[in-house]
């Protein structure tokens, strides 16, 4: 039974960088294109071609640093990873081993409302290998297109004891990442990907158990699926008095259980040496003050404000803040509109509602945050109601017009002339003498169904508060 055992995960996440230019050449890093069109000297390793550091890989790596609470280095170094696999045509892979230029970080999470803080080891640049393509039968192509890709590879320390807390984690680490502009966080791109070391051993003991590691998983579904599955077979392996191998280990979607892929490499196995064709990193404080000068505001601080400063509830400032670019348009909407929970509310309701319906991104809304504002001052000024404010809404996405030329091209101007709604009031009350009475001996729910008919009368055109406090005063006489 796993309950005899305490579970030890420390993930190691890879981080595809955003830059438009490979780490140590001038190739693109675009993504999808012809297999081995975007390839150089460099990233293809041959013989006196050097590499040349990309500054914006350092400025993203420091960002990601002070973002996850980590020190910055003021001096580093690239190393050689020594190993061969045909996706690596030098023969190596550039990374940083023994002064990697983020350490000693860490991220604050929440399971189930319990707080938990997760070290960060370190953070280091390196670069990708190709991709492997494994045709039917024996024929294996390589595409060295990714090869060079700038990859940031952020190391946590062995601080989660189950896999709720490493998807906790790992989402968090996800966010910031996206929330700085240095990933695009596509899962399936494998933008952001994630190898769980995953060991158990028996509660009050010290030592670590000897670990596994889940290699190269990039869904927050699988990864948890198969931290689940690996916690399970090491628990029936002691169980039954067997010994865990430390290994490296796949996991296969379609069964939902990890095998064995080869003998966990350790650090010596690499072989590493500082590369001799790169020079020192040298980031003086004047750099890190700069990097963190660009930071943009991150989600925790955003949800702060959301509560102290706008006063939204916590649940609603956290949907608002998941999303760096949702959470700007709310801003905007609220230095427009100035009522926080209105504007809140609309975003979080009809805005996500269109969005979702229509597949269209935040980034590409046809109903810019001014053309909302137009809508709220509407509702604002009574000219027309919540109800018909939808209708705008939606006629707004289709034509991109805005409020005010949406209501008098359709005449949706709400009715507020109290004679006006008196009169259809009591046209309604004279067609309905049998709920007029039942109303009067205590049938207080046919409230509503006296409401429906007035606006649907008005063709949902009347005041809603107007006709309530005109009803109540007919009904009650």
């Amino acid at each position: 039974m796993t309950s005899r055992y305490e579970v030890v995960i420390g993930l190691e996440v890879h981080v595809q960088l955003t830059t438009q230019t490979k780490i140590f050449c001038n190739c693109s890093t675009a993504f999808g294109k012809q297999p081995n069109s975007q390839t150089c000297p460099v990233c293809l390793g041959l013989p006196g071609a050097l590499p040349v550091l990309n500054r914006k890989v350092a400025e993203y790596a420091i960002k990601t640093g002070l973002a996850t609470n980590c020190s910055i280095a003021p001096r580093s170094i690239f190393a050689r990873k020594n190993y061969f696999y045909p996706d690596l045509p030098k023969g190596y892979q550039i990374s940083q081993f023994e002064l990697p230029i983020c350490e000693h970080g860490r991220l604050d999470i929440e399971v189930e409302g319990q707080p938990k803080s997760i070290g960060i080891t370190r953070i280091h640049m390196e670069e990708d290998a190709g991709k492997l393509l494994h045709d039917s039968g024996d024929t294996s192509r390589v595409d060295l297109n990714r090869a060079c890709t700038p990859l940031l590879e952020i190391v946590s320390e062995p601080d989660m004891r189950s896999s709720d807390e490493a998807i906790a984690y790992l989402k968090k680490l996800h966010q910031i990442v996206v929330y700085l502009g240095v990933c695009d966080g596509n899962l399936e791109e494998g933008s952001f990907r994630c190898d769980a070391n995953v060991s158990i051993r028996p509660w009050g003991q010290k030592e670590f158990g000897t670990r596994a590691e889940l290699k190269n998983i990039n869904s927050f579904r699988f990864i948890k699926q198969a931290i689940d599955y690996e916690i399970e077979r090491q628990a029936d392996i002691l169980d039954d008095g067997g010994r865990v191998i430390q290994e490296t280990r796949l996991f296969d979607t379609d069964s939902g259980t990890t095998r064995s892929m080869r003998g966990k490499e350790e650090a010596h196995d690499y072989r590493y040496f500082p590369d001799p064709d790169l020079v020192p990193l040298i980031v003086s404080d004047e750099w890190v003050e700069q990097m963190r000068r660009e930071l943009p505001e991150l989600p925790e601080a955003k949800i702060s404000r959301f509560v102290g400063e706008l006063g939204l509830p916590a649940y609603d400032a956290g949907v608002l803040a998941a999303d760096r670019l949702m959470a700007e348009y709310y801003d905007s909407l609220v230095a427009l509109n100035g009522n926080a929970k209105l504007c809140a509310n609309w975003v979080m309701g009809e805005l996500q509602r269109a969005l979702n319906d229509s597949g269209t991104s935040i980034a590409d809304c046809p109903v810019t945050p001014q053309l909302l504002a137009g809508i709220l001052k509407r509702i604002d000024d009574n000219t027309i109601s919540n109800k018909i404010a939808k209708t705008v809404f939606d006629a707004m996405w289709q034509s991109g017009k805005d409020a005010d030329t949406i209501i008098e091209e359709q005449g949706l101007k709400q009715v507020t002339d109290t004679g006006a709604i008196e009169a259809i009031v009591d046209e309604v009350l004279a067609a309905n003498p049998g709920q007029v009475e039942e109303y009067r001996g205590g049938k207080e729910k046919l409230m509503g169904f006296f409401v429906g008919q007035v606006m649907r009368a008005t063709k949902g055109k009347a005041n809603p508060a107007a006709v309530n406090e005109m009803l109540k005063k007919k009904l009650s006489g």
